[in-house]
């Protein structure tokens, strides 16, 4: 059986009963990932989208001199996949890395298309999910080119206060686009 977690996610944006959750459970495959085990690789095609039962992920690019950027970290409730490559069913640029041992629920392209027919809820979840996913990333953006990194981490702090206590300073500050030696100098002044 899967967890209310996820229940409680479809229901955020979308109206899905108990007969519709139970047709969704059909389609869901449960996976234990250990840290630093990598749910997809760059080149690979996304096949599934994930959803954090238990744990925490990071997804990251990495560039040509073979630096790190994290695109986004997750933890219980939340959503992760390469956007791209599973909506284009392409190979993609994005790696998933678990941060922590975690427990993750995938829901196949194919699956996810049938279940489009059979729940129209399912759509309007879905549509809700990618395009604040959109708005988040242009935000994010925004925010890196005009506001200075201590107000970035802080309003990351202030939107999930678990970030700080969870995961890694090296992954927050590749998130941010700082080094982690800025970061430090940044909590550092925050917190003395």
């Amino acid at each position: 059986m899967i967890s209310a977690l996820l229940f409680d996610s479809f229901n955020k944006y979308a109206r899905i009963t108990d007969a519709d959750f139970a047709l969704i459970e059909q389609h869901i495959t449960r996976r234990f990932v250990k840290k630093r085990k990598a749910l997809l690789m760059e080149g690979d095609t996304s096949r599934y989208v994930y959803f954090v039962e238990k744990g925490a992920l990071r997804s990251y690019t990495i560039d040509k001199e073979g630096n790190e950027h994290v695109v986004q970290l997750v933890v219980e409730g939340h959503w992760v996949a390469d956007l791209c490559s599973f909506v284009s069913q392409s190979p993609g640029n994005i790696n998933i890395e678990a941060i922590e041992d975690s427990e993750v629920l995938l829901l196949a392209y194919h699956d996810l298309e049938l279940l489009y027919e059979q729940i129209p809820q399912m759509e309007r979840f879905f549509r809700q999910l990618f395009q604040r996913a959109y708005v988040s990333l242009q935000q994010r953006l925004n925010a890196a080119q005009s506001d200075h990194a201590e107000d970035r981490y802080r309003q990351l702090i202030k939107e999930h206060p678990y970030i700080a206590a969870r995961i890694p300073l090296i992954y927050i500050a590749s998130y941010l686009g700082i080094t982690p030696e800025s970061l430090s100098r940044i909590r550092k002044q925050l917190f003395n």
